[in-house]
């Protein structure tokens, strides 16, 4: 991999009012820290700060540390793509080599949470996001594989969001898109936001107490791959560049990356650095806001 380079050509457009002038630190430069991949995914920070993430077609969950720097971390990950860090600090991941739901363990052993649904194997989990309680929520989206036994198809009659619950009951919440993908809640449990990415829409959802879905809203008019949140509650989309909306659904920012992303976190110790998987390479941007966990 080549060394960190700083990218003085990126840009930002968007209106400088309020909190659209702070989101983005004062001079802030967004930072090639990782190049060389096939295809980046998945970024998901640990309780210490770190991100790890995927290079999924190549098999490989990687881990950046702000004073370390990169590192391979797991080969041979039942091709993850989506990761997400529960709060026992694992990994828990989209592996679609069996469309499955595994947890990574650090001692970096696997256990599968989930294959099926009613009778039928997955479609394909793609991404995921872990709620206060525990429910894994993740998208199953179809992105035929050329490593899947020849003739598999889909195992699921619709490309559907589904609930996941630590006892292991699986439910599906969502039944109405073309394929979803990007996902992301808030800290509080309470609100849950959906990326139909052929439909170019995202959705906004109320968690209802048991974990059930209702009050479907439109939220943006753009598809995601992957999704993250801030502290200020802003939702950050990707799809070309990335896309920041306030809680409102006000767009409030645009971020040029010199390749198109495919998702993003918050990392490092103090939540303040922006990680973004894009294609071939990760990128950094420090921020004056801060992710959730």
């Amino acid at each position: 991999m080549k060394p960190t380079i700083t990218l003085a050509f990126m840009l930002f457009t968007g209106a400088l009012t309020g909190q659209e002038c702070t989101i983005i630190a004062q001079d802030a430069g967004l930072e090639k820290i990782g190049t060389g991949y096939t295809f980046t995914e998945g970024p998901a920070v640990a309780k210490d700060g770190s991100v790890y993430f995927t290079d999924q077609p190549n098999d490989r969950i990687y881990r950046w540390d702000e004073k370390e720097g990169i590192t391979l971390w797991l080969e041979g990950t039942g091709r993850s793509n989506g990761l997400y860090v529960n709060a026992d600090d694992k990994l828990v991941a989209c592996a679609d080599a069996q469309n499955r739901i595994i947890l990574i363990d650090n001692k970096k052993e696997m256990k599968v949470l989930l294959e099926e649904f009613e009778g039928k194997h997955l479609n394909g989990p793609n991404d995921l996001w872990i709620a206060p309680n525990g429910d894994i929520y993740f998208t199953d989206a179809y992105y035929h594989r050329n490593y899947w036994p020849e003739g598999q198809h889909e195992g699921q009659e619709v490309r559907g969001v589904y609930r996941l619950t630590p006892a292991g009951v699986v439910t599906r919440v969502i039944s109405d898109y073309k394929q979803p993908n990007g996902i992301i809640g808030t800290p509080d449990g309470k609100t849950l936001y959906v990326a139909d990415i052929e439909e170019k829409k995202i959705w906004r959802y109320k968690i209802l107490p048991d974990g059930t879905l209702t009050g479907k809203t439109f939220f943006a008019p753009h598809g995601s791959d992957g999704m993250t949140i801030d502290n200020r509650g802003n939702i950050y989309l990707t799809m070309g560049k990335v896309w920041v909306y306030s809680p409102e659904g006000e767009l409030i920012r645009e971020i040029e990356i010199p390749e198109s992303p495919s998702n993003l976190c918050f990392g490092g110790k103090e939540r303040d650095i922006l990680f973004i998987t894009a294609r071939t390479s990760v990128y950094i941007l420090k921020m004056p806001v801060r992710g959730v966990q």
